[in-house]
Order: C-alpha cells, then structure tokens, then sequence
C-alpha cells in the first residue's frame, strides 16, 4: 500500500497541477490503533504556482481523492486523501488547529520534499494555544460521549473516540503543550488506576485484532472515568487565558520562502 499511496501523491500533483509538500497517514494508523479493517486515511499539505495567488478570486483550496477530485489512475477502495491548500492550513495552524497539529506530527509520513513542513513544527510550539485546542478535544470527547458512551451496548471502536481526545486533553492540562499522537505515550502518561489502564489496554488488543465493530454491553469503568475527566477538562478550559503573539507576518514569510523554494 505505501507504494500506492506514493504514486497516487504523484498522480495527484501531476493531474491537478500542484506541489504536495507533505503527506502522513491521519487517524488509527498514526495513532497506534489501527485493526485489519482499517482505512488509510492520508492528508496532505500542498502548493499552487503562483499565479493561482494572484487571482481576485479565492478558488477551492481543498483536494479530496477519490471522492471528489479524481486522478488518472486507479485507486486502492481503502484509501481516502485529502489535503488543504498551504494558505487554508497557515491561517488553521494559527489558530493551533488539532487535526493538523496531529498531522504535523503523524508517526508515520509518506512525503516530505521540501523544508515548509518542519518550519511549520518549529514555530508550533510559539503560538501553541492551549485553550483552543483543550476546547476541540472536550467537544470531540463530549460529542463522542453522548452518541455512543450513554448506550447500554457499545462498540468497541466508540472507546477510543472517547478515550483519546480526554488523554490528549489531559496532556495539555498537564504539560501546556501539543500532545502526543501515540494513544499509548498517552496511556503511560496520565497513571491511569491499574484495573481502568488493564480494561483499556485490554480494549486495545481486542481492537487491534479486529474486534472494533463488535457491541457488547458497555463498561461503567471506563464510562464512569470519561464522564468525569470531560466535566474536570471542560471546568479546567475556561481558565485558561493564553496570550499568544500574533503570528501571522511569521506564517507570511514561510509562505513566500516556500513558494521560492519550490517554484523558485
């Protein structure tokens, strides 16, 4: 699959007249929870030639194969890319957008040409807005929680939609700083109580093995501790008051460096 995914990176740049200045798988894999049934999900960060910035009009700054864009070659049923325009994911990184803060740091990256990609880590740290990025994990969590966690019959899968914006979030409370991506880094780190920690891990090989879609009747353990730390994270949330300088002349710059490096 890694040589597929390459040459539909190619593909798409060929077809659709771009630079894909990065590209990481997103989701179960990069989080460390993939099952035999899992998608690739790929996201990418790209570039237009710069005439495409000079138009008075702002143009679709999103690409999304196969489902909308298509490219001239076949692609594998269990892969979904998608990929934002490099200006769409300045002005969503200034604003510490999580989804890609996560890509930025996926553990495994398929294409990473040209330096704008570790430019973006550099500054991550600087105009890390904890606050904003607390608020997007409490809502995952809190939205996950009431569609799936209140049922008396879980899925497995439905845990670790849960579990893993509240260990993130934690994370943040804990450190002021991006979180991890591996679910188990953040397993380790939050000293979970021993029997909570053995029926997640325990949920974790079931998973990982393929069991994600089988319902069973729901574990109180687990729910009991989710409903607590989202009340305690969201509380904990509205504390906070981060100033952050604003950064957008810096994002300015890497993106007039970038558009030099690769087009010259």
């Amino acid at each position: 699959m890694h040589e597929h995914i390459i040459n539909v990176i190619k593909q798409t740049e060929k077809d659709h007249d771009i630079k894909i200045l990065y590209a990481c798988e997103a989701g179960s894999r990069a989080w460390g929870l993939p099952s035999k049934h899992s998608d690739y999900d790929v996201r990418f960060i790209y570039l237009h030639k710069k005439n495409w910035y000079l138009s008075i009009d702002q143009e679709r700054d999103v690409i999304e194969v196969p489902n909308r864009d298509e490219v001239s070659i076949p692609v594998d049923d269990g892969l979904d890319m998608s990929g934002w325009e490099l200006t769409k994911a300045l002005k969503l990184f200034r604003k510490s957008n999580p989804p890609l803060l996560e890509w930025l740091h996926s553990t495994i990256v398929y294409h990473e040409p040209f330096s704008t990609a570790e430019q973006i880590r550099d500054l991550a740290q600087t105009i890390f807005s904890p606050r904003s990025c607390l608020y997007h994990y409490v809502n995952m969590a809190k939205g996950n929680f009431r569609e799936c966690l209140k049922r008396e019959d879980v899925r497995i899968k439905m845990y670790f939609n849960v579990l893993r914006p509240v260990l993130a979030g934690n994370w943040i409370k804990k450190y002021q700083s991006i979180p991890p991506i591996g679910f188990e880094e953040l397993v380790e780190d939050a000293s979970l109580p021993t029997e909570l920690k053995e029926a997640i891990m325990n949920l974790l090989k079931r998973k990982r093995a393929g069991e994600e879609w089988i319902v069973e009747p729901r574990i109180n353990l687990i729910k009991t501790y989710l409903q607590k730390e989202i009340e305690q994270l969201e509380a904990y949330a509205k504390t906070l008051d981060v100033e952050i300088e604003d950064p957008t002349e810096q994002l300015n710059g890497l993106f007039r460096r970038t558009l030099e490096e690769v087009w010259g």
